[in-house]
């Protein structure tokens, strides 16, 4: 009941804000559908009316697929327009139908009580489809035009209110409004011509409802002219933006595809009229109707006004979802997660707002079963996803009087408490305010009166206008947070930081100045510590060098949001430019020094490293050489030892001495060379290899004619 009595506040205040906002344009709108004969015309979008594809059985012929016609794409299209408008806006923002063809139809009037989907679909049967065969010449969307002028016209009972509440200030009273025409039009300059009958009639009503008591002058009237084509033509008619026609009339042109693309434009021009956002509900966990023990999560989209999403738009944590290209142009929608568990209406919540919804897709079963759980007194909360960090819950589902309200959820500091402290920040976000600075800087700024004297120079400014111009000065650069500062944490700069901030310096400000700089060379050139800040960094912040290019760099913004004020302050810049590129200087000669001494260092070690390599191969060397020697002695002492079984050459050319550009031998290359060349001598040697010269040994060497020639060319035997 709480609840309740905080929405009918807020809802009151609502329609008086309407009221004391002078009727906008969303206050009165018409819709002119078209009932000509070529609104008879199939849209040629298929509609499937066989849905026993399973279960039917042989020798029944299958339904064809039907289409609409464009009367009924723009019809269905239309009332889903009424629909959201009248679940989201009950009281307040009307609609009058108007249906043209020979003559003009009005299906209902301003009255609160001819505002319901029910009244105009009662209607739209009683009208029924437009007849093919009826002569087009007699028929013209120009008569529904004309008449939604002068409905427009007319006064509503909230118009009536406010001017009997207002009576000597009747006129303060605006009538504004805009005419929403569904038409099929031949072209470009069919368009012009609808725009200039809307012209012309809005100049001869407003003339006669000058001179009547039961009429209102038109201030504004908004055309929005959409163009419906089946689908496969090309269309005709160009697309295009709000255009003004004359000080009372603004234009625009939309030209759609009848079926689902109609029905998307449509629903993007509800949003934009009303000023409406899109909530999408996911993860609502559902029971399966063919297995009642499983549950499957369904996502359900939500029409609501925009000022339920203002809370975490501000606090910078709206997540918008994907966002899904339509015809009409660009959707975003946010994203809200079902949150378990769910909570009863005797739960209280400290809510900010209550605003009424509208399914978007309201015959769907996942958002039929959403709405009836609501009305049967559940509340669902709501909450914003995130990937890291706690749940925020932001927002509650909930139902009242028979209506479904999205409540916003106070997920900051709530305004009933105590009010933060400055040293707290910001959600407690920021601790480290200049509160110090702040307090010096609001006594040096501070105002006093000053007599008004007739004497005073007209060129001379005005106390007030010197004193804005002070308080600009001492702010153009100004940071609040002492971990983004340095130069203003710095005692050294105090003096420099104090003179810049004038209007005009004299000679002993400059050198007071570029003695300051000075100082800061000198503790450039000293290493002394700067006062860096390193909070949310890791380890010790950063290093010497990069500490005095941050201040450095800061001195120069300090200085630079005041040059244009003297020459002299252009004289401060230039001596800070000239001081701190000096450091620069030095440090590269500093690293240049530091780069050759590395390289003489490194060739150095390369040398002793290739003679120790060198004095390893010449070791590595004679080792083998002796143990050749003993190997022969033992294979001369032993010449029945038995042979291997796999034979081995010589190590003349397998091991290879490692080279002294190849570096140091490891002591496994030492090991693994010695036991080969001890395994390689336990056989005999092969005969051919002892008598070749090279390592190469000569074959056939007996083969040889009669008259002592060789039979074989080229060093290869003939057969």
């Amino acid at each position: 009941m709480s609840n309740l009595c905080s929405y009918q506040d807020v809802s009151v205040t609502s329609c008086m804000g309407t009221r004391t906002n002078m009727f906008s344009v969303s206050h009165k709108t018409v819709f002119v559908v078209d009932h000509c004969p070529y609104m008879a015309e199939s849209s040629r979008q298929q509609v499937e009316c066989d849905i026993l594809t399973k279960s039917r059985g042989q020798g029944v012929i299958p339904l064809a697929p039907i289409s609409k016609s464009l009367w009924t794409c723009a019809v269905e299209c239309s009332m889903e327009y009424c629909r959201i408008l009248y679940d989201v806006y009950p009281t307040a923002k009307l609609v009058n139908y108007v249906v043209s063809d020979s003559e003009f139809h009005s299906l209902n009037s301003w009255r609160q009580e001819d505002q319901s989907t029910h009244e105009l679909m009662s209607a739209l049967a009683a009208v029924g489809p437009p007849n093919p065969q009826e002569d087009p010449e007699c028929c013209s969307i120009l008569h529904g035009l004309v008449a939604a002028v002068e409905s427009l016209c007319s006064i509503t009972e909230y118009q009536h209110e406010a001017r009997t509440n207002l009576m000597e200030t009747a006129e303060r009273v605006a009538n504004r409004g805009r005419i929403i025409c569904l038409t099929n039009a031949k072209s470009d300059t069919h368009v012009r011509m609808l725009e200039d009958c809307v012209q012309e009639t809005l100049q001869e009503q407003n003339k006669l409802a000058a001179g009547s008591d039961r009429l209102m002058p038109i201030q504004q009237c908004e055309l929005v002219l959409v163009h419906v084509y089946p689908q496969g033509d090309d269309t005709l008619v160009s697309d295009r933006p709000k255009k003004e026609i004359s000080s009372v009339l603004i234009s625009e042109v939309h030209s759609v595809r009848a079926g689902r693309h109609l029905a998307s434009k449509l629903n993007m021009l509800v949003q934009h009229h009303f000023d409406l956002a899109s909530t999408t509900i996911t993860n609502i966990p559902m029971k399966e109707e063919q297995h009642a023990n499983t549950s499957a999560n369904y996502d359900v989209e939500l029409l609501h006004h925009r000022d339920a999403h203002i809370e975490f738009i501000k606090s910078g944590d709206l997540h918008m979802a994907g966002s899904t290209s339509r015809d009409s142009g660009l959707k975003e929608t946010v994203t809200l997660k079902w949150c378990t568990p769910r909570t009863n209406s005797v739960e209280l919540h400290y809510c900010t707002g209550a605003y009424r919804i509208s399914p978007v897709d309201v015959n769907s079963r996942p958002s039929s079963c959403l709405t009836n759980f609501l009305l049967n007194g559940r509340s669902v909360l709501l909450e914003q996803p995130r990937k890291s960090g706690s749940k925020v819950i932001s927002h509650m589902l909930s139902c009242h009087g028979g209506e479904i309200f999205l409540h916003v959820l106070n997920s900051t500091r709530s305004t009933l408490e105590d009010p933060p402290s400055i040293s707290e920040g910001c959600g407690g976000r920021v601790t480290d305010y200049r509160i110090t600075d702040f307090g010096e800087f609001m006594r040096e700024n501070r105002l006093t009166p000053f007599p008004e004297t007739s004497s005073r120079d007209d060129s001379e400014k005005c106390p007030s206008e010197r004193a804005k111009a002070q308080l600009e000065r001492h702010t153009r650069y100004w940071p609040m947070i002492i971990s983004q500062t340095t130069i203003f944490n710095m005692q050294a700069v105090v003096p420099l930081a104090n003179l810049i901030v004038k209007e005009s310096l004299t000679e002993e400000d400059v050198l007071t100045c570029q003695k300051t700089v000075y100082n800061l060379v000198d503790m450039e050139r000293k290493n002394d510590p700067l006062p860096i800040s390193t909070v949310g960094s890791r380890g010790k912040g950063p290093k010497r060098d990069e500490q005095y290019r941050i201040m450095w760099n800061e001195l120069e913004t300090l200085v630079k949001a005041h040059v244009n004020a003297s020459e002299r302050h252009q004289r401060v810049l230039e001596c800070i430019s000239a001081c701190r590129s000096k450091p620069a200087e030095e440090e590269d000669r500093k690293k240049r020094g530091r780069k050759r001494e590395d390289k003489e260092d490194k060739a150095d070690k390369n040398g002793k490293e290739d003679d120790k390599s060198w004095q390893d191969s010449e070791r590595l060397k004679g080792t083998q050489d002796k143990e050749e020697q003993t190997e022969a002695e033992v294979i001369k002492d032993s010449p029945d030892s038995p042979e291997p079984l796999n034979k081995k050459p010589r190590l003349t050319e397998e091991v290879q001495v490692p080279e002294k550009s190849k570096g140091p031998v490891s002591l496994l290359t030492m090991w693994t060379s010695r036991i080969t060349v001890a395994n390689s001598r336990k056989h005999q040697e092969f005969a051919g290899r002892i008598s070749s010269v090279n390592n190469k040994a000569e074959l056939y060497q007996n083969l040889k004619d009669e008259n002592g020639m060789d039979t074989h060319e080229n060093g290869k035997a003939t057969r």
